[in-house]
């Protein structure tokens, strides 16, 4: 097939189109930014477009296929052109679905914790050589390419998102897919500015258990409540598997899982990483690998990048840095290093940066979520709201929402930076939380004044 991608730079999209290309497709794209890792790996495999920008005269009659990123627009040039000539324009996760339509698929959904458990399976199968399709949205340790496509794997293990598929399709990505098996690890509201209601948010879930194939089977979290009815009230007829936190204890600073084989150290830790691991196995042994070659494996998992990645360790002090940024995931995060480290002070630094904890209607969600640390600093870039669209945010209306007794608003990157680096941090653990960069933070010079702790 002759296939175009309208935003090719994506994380995803940059990833299904080397797939693409790798199974022998003639690949074109076009963009208007592209950023590392995207652009390197594009150019490597020849792909990359000469020029940025939105050029229709690369839409032709012989294409067979135009795949539409969510950062295009809908007056996308390009767009417009394949529209005119006819040609079947797809959002990425309907075309992965007709990709698929042959093959078992397996789909890791819900508001947290997706990319992990995904990892976690990935890394099990791996080890046990078993071959599988797999589109996971951000890049995992050991992975050149997070997309893998052939004729002949049984399996396709995708990480389902509940975003919105493209700017013509408003359907979130995960309802395309109709998997044959799926986890869904926990409902937190999220996207506010797709989804401006706790119950809109909600009901995308509520969707997505009927799009699960008859007879297929849901792994779900029983300690979410809202999870727990949804999959209750569901009339498709589907299997229901629950999962809670398996039996663990922390000695040393190290979290054991008493196996029948002996207790088990794990590389990993935090009720989040032990919950994601208990629904992991239950996908694995759906997908044939049993209780002992599950804990053989996960053994060695070291976690999913930028999900409590240690950046530093010193003699008393450690660096972690969590792709946390919704409430929920906030306040795991935080609690599970306090419970990890509990001789050491905890210091979090959370950088509010996505749409939705810059909105001042939306920050009351994050009451509390900071209890268990020490010190609680937290961060926003006027920039980014600038960005946005945003007004500006007063630093007083963030502590009241947090109600931390020990919280520093900064809302210079600057200021932010001198704090960190001239920190003492003696028998103490530095957390720091964003899916953005703290206005451009220097993680070497923290990295090294946490080693010489």
């Amino acid at each position: 097939m002759k296939i175009h991608f309208i935003a090719i730079g994506g994380s995803a999209m940059h990833n299904i189109a080397l797939a693409l290309k790798a199974k022998g497709h003639t690949i074109t794209g076009s963009d208007d930014a592209i950023f590392e890792p995207s652009h390197s790996r594009l150019a490597a495999a020849e792909i990359l477009p000469p020029q940025l920008g939105w050029y229709p005269d690369r839409i032709h009659a012989d294409l067979d296929a135009v795949i539409v990123g969510m950062h295009a627009k809908k007056d996308n040039p390009e767009l417009d052109a394949a529209q005119k000539l006819g040609i079947k324009c797809y959002s990425y996760p309907e075309f992965l679905f007709e990709q698929s339509k042959a093959k078992t698929r397996v789909v890791i959904a819900g508001s947290h914790g997706k990319t992990t458990i995904t990892a976690m399976v990935l890394h099990v199968l791996n080890y046990h050589d078993q071959a599988v399709d797999y589109m996971v949205g951000a890049q995992l340790k050991g992975f050149d390419h997070m997309v893998h496509l052939t004729e002949t794997n049984d399996f396709i293990l995708m990480e389902g998102d509940e975003y919105l598929s493209s700017p013509l399709d408003l359907t979130p990505k995960f309802l395309w897919y109709q998997p044959h098996v799926t986890l869904i690890s926990g409902i937190a509201w999220d996207h506010i500015n797709v989804f401006p209601t706790e119950a809109s948010y909600q009901d995308q879930f509520a969707l997505y258990l009927d799009t699960i194939v008859p007879g297929g089977t849901v792994v779900y979290n029983q300690e979410d409540a809202v999870l727990t009815r949804l999959v209750a009230a569901t009339q498709n007829t589907i299997r229901k598997q629950p999962y809670t936190l398996p039996d663990h204890y922390i000695e040393d600073g190290v979290t054991y899982l008493p196996t029948d084989e002996g207790d088990l150290p794990l590389a990993v830790f935090g009720k989040h990483n032990l919950m994601n691991l208990a629904g992991a196995q239950w996908i694995c042994q759906l997908m044939g690998i049993d209780a002992i070659e599950f804990y053989e494996a996960i053994a060695s998992f070291s976690g999913a990048d930028k999900r409590l990645e240690k950046m530093a360790t010193g003699e008393t002090a450690y660096l972690f840095k969590d792709f946390a940024h919704a409430p929920s995931k906030v306040q795991a995060t935080s609690q599970a290093v306090t419970a990890q480290f509990s001789t050491h002070r905890v210091i979090g630094c959370l950088e509010l940066h996505t749409y939705s904890s810059l909105t001042p209607a939306f920050l009351p969600q994050f009451k509390h979520t900071l209890d268990a640390l020490e010190e609680a600093i937290v961060f926003y870039d006027p920039e980014a709201l600038k960005i946005k669209g945003r007004r500006a945010i007063d630093p007083e209306a963030i502590r009241t929402a947090f109600d931390h007794p020990n919280m520093i608003v900064f809302d210079r990157p600057e200021d932010l930076h001198a704090y960190l680096l001239q920190k003492k941090y003696h028998q103490s653990v530095l957390l720091m939380m964003s899916s953005g960069n703290y206005g451009g933070l220097d993680w070497s010079a923290l990295a090294q004044l946490i080693e010489r702790s």
